[in-house]
């Protein structure tokens, strides 16, 4: 990162300027440095200045706003998952359409898409930037859109064949599989807080293996279990890839972190997930059974639809409150509240399906709550930086005319 000068050091050189002959080294050298900091990581450094001023002065509504899409991700998570479990619990079968409850509400996302700040109009840089053809645009969103289908399948199956506590516990390990895939596509430093957070992630999923059986109350056999669990870290794998890709995406083709490219990304490559969960959904089959698995499902016909519809809303209801508390905070922020809702499923999961929270299960959640917490200081640490970094860059840059005002 380039080292800019700061305010004290800049107006002193101005006054000095006005006294006497700075000459034409000093002219050459700060041109120098102010090239250099309009070119270092414009995409990052604008898009926290952005996040650092778009608020200020913070009124009673915007903490309103705030509080209602932080709601939206813990309630929606929770719950979610918690559905999602009662599905299989109560005889539901289907792992595609348990895959496809977790995408098919994007459609809820449009009126939120349409009349959201997220259509403000764009920032001169925006408009000036060159920005990629349809073509690699399409080809970014199916491709994120088909890898998330295959992670939303493969939770599926580990939502089926586990207790809801070891499928969460296991789910926190997406966080070391991103920042493992991010040292290799997005140049991510191993700083000791995220090797911290690696370790943890990983000793707390490899504790659930030396589970015992009564730690499972779901009854199922022991190769389903380990199915369950591969299935499971294969998904959190996955899912750490596509964040890590989607970084990627951003930094090297999008070029711009806006809200609208954001909500351009989710709703796109939802379309694109749910439209090949649809075919799997088909071409296996399992559409045919569906009608014999509601009126079987132990709840009743009512409670099945309920059932499907809910969940599909409050997996929505979670993509909406994390892409809000984006725009009114920072992605740092969004991240961090989903850290909050780990304690949040295990615990419910312990009062309405009854699963044992043993010593084992006890210290892996403890183990992964700090992992997630390194990890999260970690870009708390980065977020600092970059945005000390973009202040200096702003002021270097006002400060560019009137050195070159003094040089003529």
């Amino acid at each position: 990162m380039i080292q800019f000068p700061s305010t004290v050091s800049l107006s002193s050189s101005f006054e000095t300027s006005a006294a006497i002959d700075m000459g034409e080294a000093q002219g050459v050298q700060l041109s120098v440095i102010v090239q250099e900091a309009k070119e270092t990581d414009t995409f990052e450094l604008s898009n926290v200045a952005g996040h650092s001023t778009m608020h200020n002065p913070r009124s009673y509504v915007w903490w309103i706003r705030v509080t209602i899409y932080t709601v939206l991700v813990l309630l929606g998570q929770s719950v979610a998952l918690l559905l999602g479990r009662q599905y299989f619990v109560k005889g539901g079968q289907s792992n595609w359409l348990a895959a496809l409850l977790q995408l098919v509400g994007f459609p809820i996302l449009i009126p939120f898409y349409m009349f959201s700040p997220f259509m403000s109009s764009p920032t001169s840089n925006e408009t000036n930037r060159r920005q990629p053809s349809a073509f690699i645009l399409a080809s970014i969103y199916g491709g994120l859109g088909l890898f998330i289908a295959a992670d939303c399948f493969l939770y599926s199956i580990g939502m089926k064949y586990l207790p809801v506590s070891t499928y969460t516990l296991i789910s926190a390990s997406q966080l070391g599989f991103n920042a493992l895939f991010s040292f290799f596509l997005n140049s991510q430093k191993f700083t000791p807080f995220i090797v911290n957070s690696l370790v943890l992630l990983t000793i707390s999923s490899i504790l659930l293996v030396f589970q015992n059986e009564s730690a499972n109350p779901t009854g199922v056999s022991k190769l389903k279990y380990a199915i369950g669990f591969i299935c499971t870290v294969g998904g959190s794998a996955g899912y750490g890839l596509v964040l890590s890709l989607t970084q990627l995406s951003f930094r090297k083709v999008i070029k711009r972190e806006t809200c609208k490219a954001v909500m351009d990304l989710i709703f796109y490559e939802e379309f694109v997930a749910s439209c090949a969960i649809l075919i799997g959904l088909f071409a296996s089959g399992d559409w045919k059974t569906l009608n014999r698995e509601m009126i079987g499902y132990q709840l009743g016909k009512v409670s099945y639809i309920m059932n499907l519809v809910w969940t599909a809303v409050l997996w929505q209801g979670c993509a909406i409150g994390s892409v809000g508390l984006v725009y009114e905070v920072s992605s740092l922020f969004s991240n961090a509240i989903g850290v909050v809702g780990l304690p949040i499923v295990p615990t419910l999961a312990v009062i309405f399906f009854h699963d044992r929270m043993d010593g084992v299960k006890a210290v892996s959640m403890v183990l992964a709550i700090w992992g997630f917490a390194s990890y999260v200081y970690q870009h708390y640490l980065d977020y600092c930086t970059s945005k000390k970094a973009s202040r200096n860059s702003i002021e270097v840059s006002k400060a560019s005319p009137t050195m070159e005002r003094v040089n003529k």
